[in-house]
C-alpha cells in the first residue's frame, strides 16, 4: 500500500505543478485508498483509525484557515485532509515544515525572477499555466504556488528518510 499511496504523491504533484490545482477525483481517490488500507489492516505508516482521523481532520482544518483568508486553494486544503488519512497526526507537522519551506523558496525565487527576468521559460514554469497566459503578470489573489505538490513531495521525502530511526 505504500507504493499506491507514493503513486498517488506523484499524481498530486504532477496534475498540481501543471494545472494548479488538484482535482476532486484525485483527492477523493487518494482518501478511498486511506480508509481502505487503514479498514484492511494495511495501513502501510503503522497508524490507527484515531492517528488517520486526527491527522484528515487537522490537515483538513488548519489550511482551511489559509483558505478562509484567500491564501490558499480549495484543492491545497482537500488533499490536506486527505493526506493526513494516510500519515496521520505525528507526521503532519514535518510534512508541512518542509512543504512551507519549498513554498517559501518558490515564491522567493519567483520574485527574484519578477525583478530580474533574466528566465522567461523559468518564470512561466514557477507561475503556473494561469499567470503564464497572463503575460507572467499575477492577477489580484493569483495562486501561483502548487501548495498540494509540496506537500506531496514532503510527504515522499518523509516515506523515504522521515520514518528511519
Amino acid at each position: 500500500m505504500a507504493l499506491g499511496c507514493l503513486l498517488w504523491l506523484l499524481f498530486v504533484t504532477v496534475y498540481d505543478f501543471r494545472q494548479r490545482r488538484v482535482p476532486n477525483w484525485l483527492v477523493l481517490a487518494g482518501a478511498a485508498a486511506a480508509l481502505a488500507a487503514l479498514a484492511l489492516g494495511m495501513q502501510p505508516f503503522g497508524i490507527d483509525w484515531t492517528q488517520a482521523l486526527l491527522g484528515a481532520g487537522v490537515g483538513f482544518g488548519f489550511l482551511l484557515l489559509f483558505y478562509a483568508f484567500g491564501l490558499m486553494g480549495a484543492g491545497d486544503v482537500k488533499f490536506a485532509g486527505a493526506l493526513g488519512l494516510w500519515v496521520g497526526l505525528a507526521a503532519m507537522g514535518p510534512i508541512w515544515i518542509v512543504a512551507s519551506l519549498l513554498a517559501g523558496a518558490h515564491s522567493a525565487l519567483w520574485h527574484l525572477l519578477q525583478r530580474w527576468p533574466f528566465s522567461p521559460r523559468l518564470i512561466s514554469i514557477l507561475a503556473g499555466p494561469t499567470l503564464a497566459a497572463n503575460g507572467g503578470t499575477a492577477p489580484r489573489r493569483a495562486r501561483f504556488i502548487p501548495y498540494a505538490a509540496y506537500l506531496a513531495m514532503a510527504t515522499a521525502a518523509w516515506m523515504v528518510w522521515g520514518r528511519q530511526s
